[in-house]
């Protein structure tokens, strides 16, 4: 659905985007992450036909963004960080507005303003001013302009930035909703909210592309060992936690154990293993033939944030006026 080869845009003499390249299947909710000024929002900008590329290319559904723009437009569905309302006007009304400039015939458009009206759960504001909205209404009534066409192609920028939890919860069920009938690029600075809505990440630092997979493929790359958390049932003060973390080092293959915050009478320690060694069996033994209840074991994967900050903790050199005129993240 989506094709992008050596992607390149400069401003000057800065590269904001360097030679990326990705691929995005149709029906995907892809997260698109990275630091302040890697470049996201230039690469969105040239899907969206808003910037021409340096070099390289880019094609969505099926249509080259360069030598097919309006075909690419017809297509895609597109919210800004900020959402583009107009506060003067009813819910209703903008979306026809918004409708009618994209094509849709008078005939089809109170139908298609019911039905993303529907989607968006915007029945309760459809006639109030979009000025009088809370901020979380105002995203949703930002996501049906978007989706008023059924575009094949939604790339939405930020689109729980300054929302209250609850909201976030809202607009997260609801792309969750469009997810499969539309193929999703999210950009996003709360990687939780990757990890609760996109299949795949994309990560990009500096204007290159340094990762993309799944959040689980990511975690076993970059780890490349074993991380159990063992749960040890403790009664009557017995076993100490000094006991268990010391037979728990013990044990063969383990290269560190931490003590974690105790729950419920219970014991908490993460073990990691050295590379290539699998630990999971011999701790349990050893927990087992020690006398002890062993009431939890599971592995435990590196959050996202990890991922993140290991993926792009390289030192960013200065950016040029240019590169941040084009780049404002």
């Amino acid at each position: 659905m989506i094709k992008v080869e050596g992607l390149t845009k400069r401003y000057a003499r800065t590269v904001a985007v360097d030679n990326i390249s990705f691929e995005v299947e149709k029906g995907q909710i892809v997260g698109f992450l990275g630091p302040n000024g890697a470049g996201k929002t230039t690469t969105m900008r040239i899907l969206t036909c808003f910037l021409p590329p340096s070099e390289g290319s880019a094609n969505v559904a099926g249509f080259d963004v360069m030598a097919n723009p309006l075909e690419v437009k017809k297509r895609i569905g597109y919210l800004p960080e900020t959402p583009p309302v107009y506060p003067e006007m009813e819910v209703s009304e903008y979306l026809v507005y918004v409708g009618r400039l994209k094509g849709i015939s008078s005939g089809e458009i109170n139908g298609k303003v019911s039905d993303v009206v529907g989607k968006c759960a915007l029945g309760e504001v459809r006639n109030k001013l979009i000025g009088q909205l809370s901020k979380g209404y105002r995203q949703r009534v930002g996501i049906a302009q978007a989706i008023i066409h059924n575009p094949a192609v939604l790339i939405l920028d930020e689109p729980t930035s300054g929302l209250d939890p609850k909201q976030i919860i809202e607009i997260r069920e609801l792309l969750r909703h469009l997810a499969g009938e539309h193929t999703i690029i999210l950009s996003t600075h709360i990687l939780s909210e990757v990890e609760h809505s996109c299949e795949r990440v994309i990560i990009i630092s500096r204007g290159k592309l340094v990762a993309i997979d799944s959040v689980a493929n990511l975690t076993n790359r970059l780890r490349g060992s074993e991380a159990v958390a063992v749960e040890v049932q403790a009664v009557d003060g017995q076993p100490n936690a000094g006991d268990v973390q010391q037979r728990l080092e013990q044990v063969s293959g383990v290269s560190r154990v931490m003590a974690k915050e105790s729950k419920d009478g219970g014991l908490l320690f993460e073990v990691e293993s050295l590379q290539g060694r699998h630990i999971r069996a011999d701790l349990a033994r050893t927990v087992v033939n020690s006398g002890w209840n062993l009431n939890e074991m599971r592995s435990v994967g590196l959050s996202l944030e990890d991922i993140f900050l290991q993926l792009t903790s390289a030192e960013k050199p200065a950016e040029s006026s240019a590169a941040q005129e084009g780049e404002k993240k």
